[in-house]
């Protein structure tokens, strides 16, 4: 059977929208919550790619923990540039506080989803820093089941220099540790749905929840607030992705 995965991103849970404290925010990401939960099938689980919250306070991420927390499916999630290590560790994961980047590795269904931390503190931009690509080098030797790598900023051009110029630095030593096992590279970060390619895989960029980013050739502001919360399906087998995306 295949790999079905929703794919979430850029909730930016707290995020202040023209004096709401945060309401905007939180009505989408619990509209985007409710749809996945009204499903009449399954899904494997839920990638949650990062920017959850929208200043990495431990109010914004013990909100984060009840959204997610009510998902009647497995929840995978990894860290964005707007989150804070010490504060996602201990409040949505319940861990010992740490600056150590958040790496964590699940297997679904025989397949292996390697959830990296590509989040360079205080920075927007971002980076796989030496002992992510150490442990996801390991995690890629280690399985022997087909592998998807996921983490929050993409590591090619979009062509919307906002978002080209924080977009991952060391997409080169990516590379190298990507091995045949791997079918595809999730990200989030742009806001935007974008799929092309990277080494020679599928790269597909969720849409943001939060708010969409609008190309140069749709007006020179950054975003569109008033477009609806958007997510993806992915579906996955041995031969490889096939992606859809639902508006909300």
């Amino acid at each position: 059977m295949p790999l079905t995965l929703a794919h979430i991103s850029d909730l930016h849970i707290g995020q202040d929208y023209q004096g709401d404290g945060g309401a905007r925010a939180l009505r989408r990401a619990q509209q985007v919550i409710d749809y996945v939960n009204a499903l009449p099938g399954d899904v494997d689980g839920v990638l949650a790619t990062g920017d959850l919250a929208d200043h990495g306070a431990p109010e914004e991420y013990r909100v984060v923990r009840e959204l997610l927390g009510s998902l009647r499916f497995p929840v995978l999630p990894c860290p964005g540039n707007h989150d804070v290590r010490e504060a996602y560790r201990a409040t949505l994961l319940g861990e010992d506080s740490s600056g150590e980047p958040v790496n964590q590795v699940h297997h679904l269904a025989g397949f292996t989803i390697a959830m990296c931390d590509s989040s360079i503190p205080g920075r927007a931009d971002g980076l796989l820093d030496d002992t992510t690509l150490t442990w996801l080098d390991k995690v890629l030797s280690d399985t022997e089941d087909p592998a998807l790598v996921c983490f929050h900023h993409p590591p090619v051009a979009l062509h919307v220099p906002y978002v080209d110029d924080i977009r991952l630095g060391n997409d080169v030593q990516l590379a190298e540790v990507l091995n045949d096992k791997v079918l595809a590279v999730l990200c989030g970060h742009a806001h935007t749905a974008a799929t092309t390619t990277f080494a020679g895989r599928p790269l597909v960029v969720a849409p943001g929840v939060v708010s969409t980013l609008v190309l140069p050739a749709e007006g020179d502001h950054i975003v569109d607030f008033g477009l609806p919360p958007a997510i993806a399906f992915h579906v996955v087998d041995d031969r490889g992705l096939v992606t859809h995306f639902r508006s909300l």
